[in-house]
């Protein structure tokens, strides 16, 4: 069996409304940095597909998805980006951003990715995140998402399955940013840590 290609990444990490796809939007714009949101997999996923069939047939019922299809449905997309050349992994850094959502999704991850550093957008307030999201909500008219109560419930998901994702890596690999900073100001430490965490770790070429 021929060796699976392992994408060179940095894990956005955080709680709801600690800003991952702002930053990793951003930080994306960066030669040699490519964004990859886990939502925008499933929003462009076809619902005519037999991949898109499950994920309906789940989330109709209101039940979680199963790791292995939502790593599959990764696969499968992160695959046709590299086939389309949109992605040059030889070349560029893959910005991950909502997977693995837990430890199980992190272990099935790593024949697939290697991981250089884990960027943690550490939100130490859950009353200035709660107020993030529901101005975003109301912005982007998602007015579920403006419920307060569905708010705090994805918090206790998030702290529940999610945060554990964090024992699963070296915490050497582990770079913590404050969240409830200003954006610019949580940019400019992002960045820093990128820098120390994983450009100035790499190899350089040789003969310089």
């Amino acid at each position: 069996m021929a060796e699976i290609h392992r994408y060179r990444t940095i894990l956005l990490f955080g709680a709801p409304g600690s800003g991952k796809g702002t930053q990793g939007k951003i930080l994306g714009q960066v030669p040699g940095f490519f964004h990859l949101s886990c939502g925008e997999v499933f929003r462009g996923l076809n619902p005519a597909s037999e991949l898109g069939k499950t994920f309906l047939q789940y989330s109709s019922q209101g039940r979680l998805v199963p790791d292995h299809y939502t790593v599959q449905l990764w696969c499968e997309h992160i695959h046709r980006l590299v086939h389309a050349h949109h992605f040059h992994p030889e070349e560029t850094i893959l910005l991950l951003d909502g997977i693995p959502r837990n430890r199980h999704q992190a272990e099935m991850m790593e024949q697939y990715i290697e991981v250089l550093m884990v960027l943690y957008l550490e939100a130490a307030d859950e009353e200035q995140m709660v107020a993030r999201l529901r101005r975003r909500a109301l912005h982007e008219n998602r007015l579920d998402d403006a419920n307060e109560e569905v708010i705090r419930r994805r918090f206790r998901e998030y702290e529940a399955e999610s945060a554990p994702v964090l024992e699963f890596y070296s915490p050497e690999l582990i770079r913590k940013v404050d969240a409830c900073a200003v954006p610019l100001q949580v940019l400019h430490d992002a960045i820093e840590a990128i820098e120390e965490g994983v450009l100035e770790a790499a190899p350089r070429p040789s003969g310089r």
